[in-house]
């Protein structure tokens, strides 16, 4: 038996570059594979479930779905190699998890499909050569793009919140640089959990087409390294000259990195507080049985939660796979002796992300066949 994994992703997908980076971190041998590929549907998807990527295939064919769940599979087999040991290390990590998989949607979206002049042709190439070359493969590239454009607005772009969007990302961008100037990744001197999730929306989207990579190479350079340097198998700091092996020492967290947290929080805070309401809302009404899908295209759609920044109202799609990432952020905080609870909570009032700690939803999200369930 080969110890090659299949990965089944696409170089342009949001979600797709956490788990690449991941194995290619881990030095996990994979070879990377379009969900063209005839494989994917005759092999992959009847255990995988939901047409989604990234897609794990382990060399004895176990299929796994997801993101979080391919990182976890590998984590909890080899000794957390990506987990801090500290207490308010552990919650930055699986926070920063949470953002990068839900926060930093608008931006991502908005600088891919409202910049057509200078991303089209790009955007075009890749979404048209992940598909077998059949006949219907230009129509069906165009109805995938459009279906994407739509989503935009689903998150929350309009023509009315695009400069702010672009504000709240390049405030963002502006403190994530300036922390970078300081260490090559999030916590120090390797990559934590939290690496990987921020990674998702900021390599696709905001690190290769073609209008965002230029922002971002223009205005924050040291942002584009780390993209660089989460998909190189190597530590790759030879800026660095005195460069450390590990997560930074007696469990700190850098005021860089809260930072960047404040900026983060300015609309996480707000849309996540609204979202989980809204799903709560829905909860109370619909009443899903244990074990109903939550998560993806078989799980009902709770509609979309209305909130509040800088005076301007944004609606956007209430996520309930949000509350599934950040259910892990409280369980660690819940497992802690109550002297690093309270060094947590401190750490989290200082950087406006406390509530995170407390917002919940009624019913708890976990995991069967390959599913988010309702629990």
């Amino acid at each position: 038996m080969t110890n090659l994994h299949r990965l089944y992703a696409l170089t342009h997908s949001l979600y797709s570059g956490r788990a690449r980076a991941y194995l290619i971190k881990q030095g996990i041998t994979f070879q990377e594979f379009s969900t063209g590929h005839e494989s994917f549907k005759a092999e992959v998807l009847p255990k995988g479930k939901l047409a989604t990527i990234p897609t794990l295939v382990t060399p004895s064919g176990e299929v796994i779905r997801d993101g979080a769940a391919i990182i976890e599979h590998f984590e909890s087999a080899n000794g957390r190699p990506s987990q801090p040991q500290g207490a308010c290390q552990q919650i930055i990590s699986a926070l920063f998890d949470v953002i990068g998989h839900d926060g930093l949607l608008r931006p991502a979206m908005h600088y891919r499909w409202n910049y057509p002049a200078e991303n089209l042709q790009f955007v075009h190439h890749h979404f048209l050569y992940a598909q077998r070359d059949t006949p219907e493969r230009a129509e069906k590239t165009e109805h995938m793009m459009n279906r994407m454009r739509q989503v935009t607005e689903v998150f929350g772009v309009t023509e009315q919140s695009q400069p702010l969007v672009e504000t709240l990302y390049t405030e963002y961008l502006d403190v994530l640089n300036r922390h970078f100037e300081h260490y090559p990744y999030l916590l120090g001197w390797k990559p934590c959990i939290g690496d990987f999730g921020l990674l998702a929306p900021m390599y696709a989207h905001l690190g290769r087409d073609p209008y965002p990579a230029s922002l971002m190479q223009k205005r924050a350079p040291r942002v584009y390294r780390w993209v660089e340097r989460m998909n190189r198998a190597d530590q790759d700091v030879p800026e660095f000259f005195t460069p450390g092996t590990d997560f930074l020492e007696n469990d700190e967290v850098p005021e860089t990195l809260m930072a960047v947290l404040r900026a983060v929080a300015e609309d996480f805070v707000p849309e996540t507080r609204a979202a989980a309401e809204r799903i709560n809302d829905w909860l109370g009404q619909q009443q899903p049985e244990a074990g109903a899908t939550a998560v993806g295209r078989l799980g009902n759609l709770v509609g979309r939660a209305e909130f509040s920044v800088r005076g301007q109202t944004i609606t956007a799609l209430a996520s309930p796979y949000r509350f599934y990432l950040l259910q892990r952020v409280q369980a660690i905080y819940a497992g802690l002796p109550l002297a690093e609870q309270a060094s947590v909570e401190q750490m989290l009032q200082a950087c406006g992300m406390h509530e995170m700690l407390s917002i919940k939803l009624d019913r708890s999200i976990g995991r069967a066949d390959n599913l988010e369930v309702w629990l």
